[in-house]
């Protein structure tokens, strides 16, 4: 579902002439297949949220390339990338990443406006996800009326929205605490098993670490152990 080959990236900071180049990811090559959950672990630093911010295509690598769903993404400019992004990813942040503004209806609805569905058939899709998050009768509740962990299900939900093969997420409990966290890993555990839906998670928890199928850890932007949990 995911490949990587030979992938390395830098940044370079500085003013013209006073520029220094910070190396972050080195020479990685991995796979993620179908169905599976990987868990990618290392401390501040080390390269995982780059990893995941290339993948996504928000940024693009120095050198190697990028296969999803069998599409070379590293070959697709912004707008192609923009179009099979909403097709295939789904995201889930640390910090929920909803709109204050919009009802958790509207929040989860908005992948599917910017899909061009006309109204009936989001307002049915959006109800039914809402239902599988359990929070159907919250769905005319604003992000500061609801709990940390209640947010969390709405940001999958609108992961779900669009029903991705693949979901990437960046310290999904991160902003929780211990109770919730384990009942949204339950939960992530569950959508892996009767959806199929391949999840690649970055985390510097263990407990978080320990749900997937493997386990890949970076140092210093190198894979130094990857092993089965």
């Amino acid at each position: 579902m995911i490949k990587i080959n030979n992938l390395s990236h830098e940044f370079v900071i500085g003013k013209k002439g006073r520029q220094t180049i910070v190396p972050v990811l080195r020479n990685i090559s991995l796979s993620v297949n179908r169905g599976e959950i990987v868990t990618i672990v290392g401390r501040s630093g080390s390269g995982k949220s780059t990893l995941l911010n290339l993948i996504s295509g928000f940024i693009r690598p120095k050198e190697g390339e990028i296969w999803i769903a069998n599409e070379k993404v590293t070959d697709l400019n912004e707008a192609k990338f923009a179009d099979f992004r909403i097709n295939n990813l789904g995201f889930i942040f640390q910090s929920f990443q909803l709109i204050p503004s919009m009802t958790a209806f509207q929040n989860v609805e908005l992948p599917l406006i910017l899909k061009g569905l006309n109204e009936n058939d989001r307002k049915q899709q959006t109800e039914e996800m809402m239902d599988r998050v359990g929070l159907l009768d919250y769905q005319d509740h604003y992000p500061s009326e609801l709990s940390g962990g209640q947010q969390q299900r709405v940001s999958i939900a609108r992961a779900l929205i669009v029903n991705p093969p693949v979901i990437l997420a960046d310290e999904p409990t991160g902003s929780l605490d211990s109770e919730t966290e384990e009942d949204l890993l339950k939960f992530i555990k569950q959508l892996n098993r009767d959806l199929g839906i391949t999840f690649l998670i970055i985390t510097h928890d263990d407990k978080v670490a320990d749900i997937g199928d493997r386990k890949i850890e970076l140092i210093d932007g190198m894979i130094v152990e990857e092993v089965l949990v």
